[in-house]
């Protein structure tokens, strides 16, 4: 055996590699687990879909593997039961909970003709749906993916980790190098084994596990919260782009607005009753195929009014209607309409108005306005104000007129707009905001948009939107709130938070601790770091950064 000169056994290290072994395996558990809980979403969003669905066939029903379901198919929903497919309800009708794909509590009604999707449950009656997409092409399936792959991606801020990860790794070989070789110079006795164990040291304490960890943790935790609140982010790019959004860009019709034209006032000559002129109006209309007719035809429905029947109806291009309503001669059209057949009443009307006026009369007599518009989504106030409360400037962009435009925008808050652009004239918009030294973000829902949309930034698609809109957006709001657009800033800057405080520790880890590593205290302090409590320290670092990474789940968000 070896014998020193004394003719004792020498230091030997045998249970430090197993203790380092040990304390890097326990870490590397530790820092497994916690990675683990940071894909908690993805798997929830998977365990909702069912396995098994109950298909309607000629010889009966059954239950088969959701797999074996085709297009086409027959799928019967009870009450309580989660909807295994994506398709459209041919029979029944009741209420579904939808909160997992929109975040809205309130269960939706679904009767024939409605869509409904995988992982919703079924509230209370019973539903026949016909199979429309099964399997990897359920909006399910796609969500899930798309937060796998915005989780995989890198942020820009990766990058530079990663640049300075490939420097870093060479610097600490040589600065080991350079340790060892100090020590083999100046060290005490027994000077190989100091040697190594500082070289050891450093290489165990400086190894780069924390730097790597420090910006996927976070945008995994960041874009799996963002998918809980139904806002669902394409690619880590995104996330990081929108906590520097200083300008957000508004489509208005179908963003700011409902997009569908609604009665917005009636006014009655005399003693003419709404309901009178609900009635008429309706009755003249119901043959128009015009979205502005088929609004007054709905707020009739919405007052429950039976509607009469007109005779000798006629449609008048451009200008207007006419019918026979209970013997007597009704006409609903623009002003310029009822001026041509010299209606009592109407000298003195105006067509400067920001939205369409149908004006009703009833034989030669003018009785009453009706006044159609687009409702503002009943979020957009609230949505605006937290926007502007962030210190973010807020523009309408829109195809409208400027008078509608304006009007919509002194609803909602917004003292800037731009009205009357074609699609690239919004492109043209966004790139003088950028080339201001803005970072835009723009939100809409047409396909006009979608050249504006790939444009900007950052690309915000809302849920009621065109598919086009959807593929040209970096981020996706699964319903049409508006206020997920502050929500998405505040969950983006607590992600660029955390990551910029995971990358402090790793860097600051490793500044301070390899030069103790090294043994700058030896001389002063008489103290050097074992390559098993470097181990430890090292273990310590990726679990600290991934739990740091983890609060984001449960922190609390400011703007």
């Amino acid at each position: 055996r070896w014998v020193s000169e004394a003719g004792s056994m020498p230091d030997v290290y045998f249970e430090a590699a197993a203790l380092i072994i040990s304390f890097i395996l326990v870490g590397r558990l530790l820092e497994e687990r916690a990675k683990g809980k940071t894909g908690a979403a993805v798997r929830s969003l998977k365990e909702l879909q069912p396995d098994i669905a109950r298909v309607v066939r000629t010889d009966g029903e059954v239950d088969v593997p959701v797999s074996e379901v085709f297009l086409g198919d027959k799928v019967r929903i009870l009450p309580g039961q989660r909807i295994p497919v994506d398709g459209y309800v041919i029979d029944g009708s009741s209420r579904v909970d939808e909160s997992m794909l929109t975040g809205e509590t309130a269960p939706v009604k679904k009767s024939s003709g409605d869509k409904v999707s995988a992982g919703t449950v079924n509230d209370a009656g019973v539903l026949l749906v016909e199979v429309a997409r099964t399997g990897s092409d359920t909006m399910l399936s796609q969500i899930s993916k798309m937060v796998m792959e915005a989780q995989v991606s890198k942020a820009p801020i990766q990058e530079l980790a990663d640049r300075v990860a490939a420097i870093f790794v060479p610097v600490v070989l040589a600065l080991a190098v350079v340790t060892g070789a100090v020590w083999w110079a100046v060290g005490p006795e027994p000077v190989l084994n100091n040697v190594l164990l500082r070289f050891v040291a450093v290489l165990i304490i400086a190894c780069p596990c924390a730097l790597g960890l420090a910006t996927p943790t976070a945008i995994i935790v960041g874009t799996g919260r963002a998918a809980k609140k139904g806002i669902l982010v394409k690619n880590a790019r995104a996330i990081q782009q929108m906590g520097l959004v200083s300008v957000i860009a508004l489509d208005k019709t179908g963003t700011i607005t409902e997009g569908k034209p609604v009665v917005t006032a009636i006014e009655t000559v005399d003693d003419f009753s709404e309901t009178d002129l609900m009635q008429y109006a309706a009755a003249v209309e119901a043959y128009s195929e015009h979205p502005l007719a088929r609004a007054v035809l709905q707020e009739a429905k919405k007052r429950h009014l039976s509607v009469p029947d007109a005779a000798d109806h006629e449609i008048i291009p451009g200008l207007g209607v006419s019918g026979i309503v209970n013997g007597s001669l009704v006409r609903v059209g623009s002003a310029r309409f009822l001026v041509e057949f010299g209606i009592s009443g109407t000298e003195t009307l105006s067509v400067a108005s920001a939205n369409p006026v149908f004006y009703v009369s009833k034989d030669s007599s003018l009785v009453g306005s009706i006044t159609v518009g687009d409702s503002i989504r009943p979020e957009a106030v609230s949505a605006i104000k937290q926007l502007r409360a962030r210190g973010i400037r807020v523009v309408m962009l829109t195809g409208d007129r400027l008078n509608v435009a304006e009007k919509i925008a002194d609803q909602v808050g917004i003292e800037e707009i731009k009205a009357d652009l074609l699609p690239v004239d919004k492109i043209r918009e966004i790139e003088k905001l950028r080339e201001a030294g803005h970072h835009v973000a723009m939100i809409g829902d047409g396909i006009n948009d979608a050249p504006a949309l790939a444009s900007a930034d950052v690309g915000i698609a809302v849920r009621s939107g065109s598919d086009i809109a959807y593929e040209a957006s970096d981020i996706t709001l699964m319903t049409n709130d508006l206020n997920l657009v502050p929500e998405s800033i505040a969950i983006s800057r607590a992600t660029m938070k955390t990551i910029r405080q995971n990358l402090f520790f790793a860097f600051v880890y490793n500044v301070v601790c390899i030069p103790v590593a090294a043994g700058v205290l030896f001389p002063s302090f008489g103290f050097l770091l074992s390559p098993v409590l470097a181990s430890v320290a090292m273990a310590l670092s990726s679990v600290t950064v991934v739990s740091n990474s983890l609060r984001l789940r449960q922190s609390k968000l400011a703007g």
